[in-house]
């Protein structure tokens, strides 16, 4: 692993309407558009989606490095995160995210162990220990020539 801190740079470039396309270097494009909460097809990723998604995969990678570290073999992880955006102070705001997992383990494997591991990944999802960071705005504005 690399020193701290780590910069992940992604790029989104849309038009007026239409699906807004996401890009960072050497990964493939994904595009996203609204859900069909906020008026879109809901055919397409949001951002909403998107960040629910992160909370999945956040959760089974961190568990995938806490039980190699603790040498503890698994068959599959499966994991399915709910996120619930309500309206806080007059602002739209995710206030609960819940992640409901499945682990499969080789017969005589330690339960007591697993949901330890799987109990110390939820602990330790950089996602979720995140959802609070600040954001910041750096904004140019060109006008069309």
């Amino acid at each position: 692993m690399q020193d701290f801190p780590h910069h992940y740079l992604v790029s989104a470039n849309a038009e007026a309407a239409g699906t807004v396309a996401l890009k960072s270097d050497n990964m493939p494009q994904i595009v996203s558009a609204p859900p069909a909460e906020f008026g879109g097809s809901g055919d397409q990723w949001s951002p909403e989606h998107l960040l629910v998604a992160s909370v999945a995969d956040c959760f089974i990678l961190t568990f995938r490095a806490i039980s190699s570290a603790s040498k503890m073999e698994w068959v599959s992880l499966e994991a399915t995160a709910e996120g619930v955006l309500d309206k806080v102070e007059r602002a739209p705001q995710f206030t609960a995210f819940t992640v409901k997992a499945t682990l499969t383990v080789p017969a005589g494997t330690d339960e007591a162990k697993a949901r330890r591991l799987l109990d110390k990944a939820e602990g330790a999802c950089m996602i979720t220990n995140s959802m609070k960071a600040p954001c910041h705005l750096n904004a140019d504005i060109v006008f069309a020539s």
